[in-house]
């Protein structure tokens, strides 16, 4: 009982309140500092506020790119990505890693989780000079076809806007580097369902009786992202339909290419002297003829099938379904003219008739 007792004591004085005691202030601890004084200003007598005095540029530069790949934090990678991107978007340009190694390191936030990396990274890209991403498109197209089929809608749609980007800044390396025109070709069929194998067995009677094998159902919310992907397919052909430029007749450029050093990293690689033996996918087609006969042998069929029903939708989807169309019509004549070509083409001859009438 003594010891119930006890504790029954102790557990009540946890509870008891302290008694005020009146008039008198509490007892201040043997360190206390007084600031409860009030100051204007504060004089600071011979000291710099240069935030970059003394900082190894290279190292917080490394630091940056090691917080954008390997951060737990999202908004600690999104704020690392912005400071690359300032890095790389000054005069002059300050990437003491190089070009490969930041691409080697950064490319797999092409798939990341959180909607902001990967549009920060698409900043970044953009801030990347043309002439130094194009000997890495192979590179690039690797990561962005896995993107095209990734199983989140997002994901998918942001990885578009990516090989937009690659399409803009370097169309003839995207559709002429090994498994640029076919593999691509591959993602697209496995986004839009537009498969080859299953294109004769559609009935033109009935557009809605096929059975449609894709990544991207339709409907309103997912409308959008396929009149998306449907335009970057016709971008991405209008590239690899666009004749070669010829160049002029240039007598020192002739002899230069005949006893000068190549300039261009791996001009050979066409011919595929040391490395492994590749797959019709994984061919290299440097040009507008071998382009253009592959796709008519493995996917016009498919293609036009699928714009055919894509059309039939209509919105957004049958607009972006026309666009596609007018660009495989034009691929199918001498020479292939862009859409917008033929758009001032038109308004010049409207001109022409309006000053004839005149």
């Amino acid at each position: 009982m003594g010891s119930s007792n006890k504790k029954k004591r102790e557990k009540k004085k946890d509870f008891n309140k302290a008694k005020l005691k009146v008039g008198k202030a509490k007892a201040k601890a043997a360190n206390f500092t007084d600031t409860s004084f009030k100051s204007k200003s504060i004089v600071v007598n011979q000291h710099t506020l240069a935030a970059l005095d003394g900082v190894d540029l290279v190292g917080l530069f490394k630091q940056h790119l090691n917080q954008a790949i390997n951060s737990k934090s999202d908004k600690l990678r999104q704020e690392a990505l912005v400071q690359l991107t300032k890095d790389l978007s000054s005069k002059p340009i300050f990437n003491p890693v190089g070009v490969p190694n930041l691409l080697t390191k950064l490319l797999p936030l092409i798939t990341d989780s959180v909607a902001n990396v990967r549009t920060n990274f698409l900043k970044l890209l953009r801030a990347l000079p043309p002439s130094d991403v194009a000997p890495h498109v192979e590179k690039i197209l690797m990561y962005i076809r896995g993107g095209m089929t990734h199983l989140s809608t997002d994901i998918r749609s942001d990885t578009l806007s990516v090989l937009e980007w690659l399409i803009e800044v370097c169309p003839d390396e995207t559709v002429s580097c090994p498994g640029g025109w076919l593999k691509t070709l591959n993602s697209f069929s496995s986004m839009l369902g537009w498969n080859p194998s299953v294109a004769s067995t559609l009935s033109v009677k009935g557009w809605t009786s096929a059975t449609k094998t894709s990544l991207n159902k339709v409907s309103k919310k997912n409308g959008e992202a396929q009149a998306k992907q449907i335009t970057i397919l016709a971008k991405f052909l209008e590239a690899g339909f666009r004749p070669e430029t010829p160049l002029p007749y240039d007598e020192q450029r002739y002899w230069d290419s005949i006893y000068r050093m190549p300039t261009v990293p791996n001009p050979f690689a066409y011919l595929n002297l040391w490395g492994a033996q590749r797959d019709e996918d994984g061919e290299m087609y440097p040009d507008r003829i071998s382009r253009q006969q592959v796709f008519d042998r493995k996917w016009r069929a498919a293609i036009k099938t699928g714009v055919m029903g894509a059309k039939q939708e209509g919105g957004v989807i049958g607009r972006a379904a026309s666009v596609l169309d007018k660009v495989l019509r034009n691929a199918a004549g001498e020479g292939v003219k862009t859409v917008v070509e033929e758009k001032m083409e038109e308004v010049e001859e409207v001109e022409e008739v309006e000053e004839v009438e005149a």
